[in-house]
């Protein structure tokens, strides 16, 4: 398979499909796939007319992970400074909806960590089962699980390596829509089109303040937003808000 084509992007509207297309290897991470799903991410931020990203995998599941193959000949997929798969320590600006199906296992479910909402079939498989291959989910994993499931369940995945099921996941509030087999991807793109009907400077801004203000001191956290706060409250979009609301008409958003 060539190296262009081990992740696919598709403009639907607003939304941006970016497609994991390793499906021979479980859609696991090599480098060119990592600096290719880096490469979506920026056309997602670049491009004007695109507000969410919807993030999935070819074949039978979201990802594997690592390609421990590659791992073990020397190479680690890594992209810049995104990190892990080209999204761990820098996702995008704009929200992402992970929609996943078949598993999302180690690093695969690191991936789905990264974005904003996780949208996941009831029979999905979740896990991080590195400790059982002499590693540690060392890609993100141990930084969010705590912070959307709690010490203990978080303590729980990462400890046993032990996957749940999409629909346990969505019990302890990993998952945030767990849907039928096979549906995930349709209903990530659903709620992607709700999402992109809203302000992108105030989507931009609403996910930013959500990831980067959660552990601030409250004394801190409103120093820290007010920064965001100027950039929205002044821009023209709030203007046609207010004003297509006294008008009952949609806005026509500029991002701006």
């Amino acid at each position: 398979m060539a190296e262009e084509s081990v992740v696919l992007t598709e403009a639907r509207g607003p939304v941006l499909v970016i497609t994991i297309n390793r499906p021979e290897a479980r859609n696991s991470m090599n480098k060119a796939a990592a600096e290719a799903m880096g490469a979506a991410l920026d056309r997602l931020d670049a491009e004007p007319d695109l507000s969410v990203g919807v993030i999935t995998g070819a074949g039978k599941g979201f990802s594997a992970g690592m390609d421990l193959k590659g791992f073990a000949a020397g190479e680690f997929p890594v992209a810049g400074d995104r990190g892990f798969a080209g999204i761990a320590q820098r996702s995008a600006r704009k929200p992402l909806i992970a929609a996943v199906e078949g598993f999302a296992l180690a690093g695969g479910l690191e991936i789905a960590l990264a974005c904003d909402v996780i949208v996941a079939s009831r029979e999905a498989k979740l896990g991080i089962p590195e400790v059982g291959v002499g590693l540690f989910a060392g890609a993100g994993a141990l930084l969010r699980l705590p912070r959307r499931v709690g010490q203990g369940q978080a303590a729980l995945l990462a400890l046993t390596g032990k996957p749940i099921s999409g629909e346990e996941g969505h019990r302890i509030g990993l998952v945030d829509r767990a849907v039928e087999p096979g549906t995930a991807l349709d209903e990530a793109l659903a709620l992607a089109q709700t999402i992109a009907a809203n302000a992108p400077l105030a989507l931009a801004a609403s996910k930013a303040v959500l990831v980067g203000g959660f552990t601030k001191p409250d004394a801190e956290f409103w120093e820290w937003q007010q920064q965001f706060f100027s950039e929205v409250f002044s821009s023209k979009d709030a203007l046609e808000g207010a004003r297509a609301f006294a008008e009952k008409r949609p806005p026509n958003w500029q991002g701006a």
